[in-house]
């Protein structure tokens, strides 16, 4: 069913079984989803090694006859303020490459077991009159209205992943002030943003179902 921005019934819409209906594969959702948030890591954390801490140029004292360990330098990792054996390193790479068509599969696999649920609500058109954080309260306020989505605005946290068909700069302004709804274009849908957010507004699925299909003859 496919409804207005107030809330009412507006049409239908025949959904494709090869997204829609796909059945739940776990291990391939955490192989993708594992390999996205590993992507997204942000590699910060660097210890210097002993050839990069300042001093050390000259040997402690002379190798025998002092009756102390003997010591090359003062670098070494169990010297306080030495080099760091073995600590992380910021050149390090955590990118975890996964096929587009394990993506695709995986984006398909999410979406049919949230349609299963329940959880994916079909909307006409999101385009708002004002780019106005008010324009955008009233609208969840009103889709708020359909059954099983009474939740979709009083949720604190991840509440609604919204994806539009084509970018929509006022829409995006009008939820921008809202911490637990995001705004995406269709085509940049994800596992991991589907998995975030508990309900998710498909904004002209006509034209959004061609979108995703698209993903599948493009993997």
């Amino acid at each position: 069913m496919i409804y207005s921005l107030e809330g009412k019934e507006v049409g239908n819409i025949t959904l494709p079984d090869n997204i829609f209906a796909v059945r739940w594969n776990a291990d391939l959702v955490k192989q993708v989803v594992d390999s996205l948030l590993s992507s997204k890591r942000k590699n910060i954390a660097h210890t210097k090694n002993r050839g990069e801490v300042s001093g050390g140029g000259k040997k402690p004292w002379q190798q025998k006859g002092t009756g102390r360990a003997r010591h090359g330098s003062i670098r070494s990792p169990i010297w306080v303020g030495g080099g760091v054996a073995h600590g992380p390193r910021n050149e390090k790479n955590y990118d975890r490459k996964v096929s587009k068509k394990m993506k695709t599969k995986a984006l398909y696999t999410i979406l049919s077991r949230k349609f299963k649920d329940g959880e994916v609500l079909f909307v006409d058109s999101l385009s708002l009159s004002e780019a106005k954080t008010k324009r955008a309260i009233s609208a969840l306020t009103s889709l708020s209205s359909v059954k099983g989505f009474e939740n979709i605005f009083s949720k604190r946290k991840n509440a609604v992943a919204i994806a539009v068909a084509n970018k929509n700069k006022e829409t995006e302004r009008a939820f921008s002030n809202l911490g637990n709804i995001e705004v995406m274009e269709t085509r940049n849908l994800d596992s991991l943003t589907l998995l975030q957010y508990k309900y998710l507004i498909l904004e002209n699925p006509e034209k959004s179902v061609k979108i995703l299909s698209k993903e599948k003859s493009d993997a």
